[in-house]
């Protein structure tokens, strides 16, 4: 019995994992920076892609990498060099992978392109 339980218990992550977490949103004009302390995160979705919510998940932004960042994937930590309140690109930051001690090396942010729900969205007049 614990055998299916385990099985169950490791697939469930991958399925998650495979869920797009911007499907059913509409994407927004780039910005420049984000407010810190009205978001939430960061979520590392794979290599490109950094997202942080905002509220109660009314907004999500993404982000990510400029170029190529070592070990940037889901489930490794980021270690984020924040100047001020906000969160801008360009600003630095680097990736620990878990059972290591030693960050990668730095990697800077791309623009913020804020994402809301289709019912959240402004309408065209």
């Amino acid at each position: 019995m614990t055998r299916p339980l385990a099985a169950l218990a490791l697939a469930l992550p991958l399925l998650a994992a495979g869920s797009d977490p911007l499907a059913g949103r509409v994407a927004g004009a780039p910005q420049r920076c984000i407010s810190v302390s009205a978001t939430n995160g960061p979520s590392i979705v794979d290599a490109k892609t950094i997202l942080y919510t905002e509220g109660a998940g009314r907004r999500v932004w993404k982000t990510g990498p400029i170029g190529a960042c070592p070990s940037l994937e889901p489930l490794t930590t980021l270690i984020v060099d924040i100047y001020g309140g906000q969160l801008c690109r360009n600003d630095r930051f680097r990736v620990l992978t878990p059972g290591t001690s030693i960050p990668s090396a730095y990697c800077r942010f791309t623009e913020f392109t804020p994402y809301v729900k289709v019912a959240d969205a402004p309408k065209p007049d």
